[in-house]
């Protein structure tokens, strides 16, 4: 079993620079991926989303990348050589004489004319592809890693939880149906009793057996406390399972909490519906913890 809310985080050293991949998640009832990252890894994206749903299957994820870049990578140096030496040729023959630079050594001359634009530029260094792909990749694939294991921990926890409550519910369960076997007997001759002190001793016991059916049929729970017992057996599977089963334990808490409903809408008696809001309580509690299992 596997929470929806967790956090994992991954670096790789390329020559692009160092890459940091941050990823988080909570709850969420259906898959919902947000990507924040530079805009050269667009080329990627779908190849990004397809590695997170192999692993994540459920929940809100955010997904941050980012490049740090060093010094040396982030600017490129552009000196045109070609114009350069032309153009020294050209200083040395003529441009002394004409602009009276003659005393000048031929040092200050390239030192002066380096600063033009012509013959220097400095651009931002843009680093490969493909070095960004392995860098990102790498890093998203250790990201992965981590918040699989931060959900899958958090998931252990969850599910000690949810059989806690499980074991309290059976107990109830398996109280409510002793009670009313107890409940129905003593029902029986109460009514006997009082319908016998109303009549007298001339009352038909076919027609107090007919009237008597149909009263017990009225408040007859037996078959919700079947039902009730089915899904606590489905519930066991469920979590045993280890494929992803928020969706199917939510479904199955929303069957339950009807059978209880139920239950409680047919029974006047003071003891059913009391562990009547007890189970109710007990699977408010189960519903809460399912809200967060992938």
């Amino acid at each position: 079993m596997k929470s929806m809310t967790g956090f994992g985080k991954g670096s790789a050293d390329t020559p692009a620079g160092q890459i940091e991949v941050e990823i988080k998640s909570v709850n969420q009832r259906f898959f919902d991926l947000q990507l924040r990252m530079p805009k050269q890894l667009n080329t990627i994206e779908s190849t990004i989303r397809q590695q997170i749903k192999q692993t994540l299957q459920r929940g809100r994820i955010e997904l941050y990348v980012t490049i740090k870049e060093t010094a040396a990578q982030q600017k490129q140096i552009n000196i045109q050589w070609d114009l350069l030496s032309a153009f020294m040729e050209e200083v040395e023959t003529e441009a002394k004489q004409r602009f009276g630079l003659t005393d000048l050594p031929r040092e200050q001359l390239l030192e002066r004319f380096l600063t033009n634009d012509a013959f220097l530029s400095v651009s931002d260094n843009e680093p490969e592809e493909n070095q960004l792909t392995s860098g990102v990749l790498a890093a998203l694939t250790d990201a992965l890693a981590a918040i699989e294991s931060s959900r899958q921990a958090e998931g252990a926890g969850i599910l000690q939880v949810l059989q806690e409550n499980q074991q309290q519910l059976q107990d109830k369960l398996a109280e409510l149906a002793q009670f009313v076997a107890v409940y129905e007997a003593d029902y029986q001759a109460r009514f006997e009793k009082k319908l016998t002190a109303y009549l007298g001793e001339t009352v038909d016991q076919d027609r107090l057996l007919t009237e008597l059916a149909l009263l017990l049929e009225r408040g007859d729970i037996h078959e919700e406390i079947d039902r009730l017992g089915i899904h606590l057996t489905t519930m066991t599977s469920l979590l045993a399972t280890e494929t992803p089963v928020g969706r199917e334990l939510d479904f199955l808490i929303q069957e339950m909490n009807r059978e209880v409903n139920t239950i409680g809408s047919k029974s006047g008696a003071i003891t059913i519906k009391n562990h009547v809001v007890q189970m109710k309580t007990i699977l408010e509690k189960i519903r809460e913890q399912i809200q967060n299992i992938e």
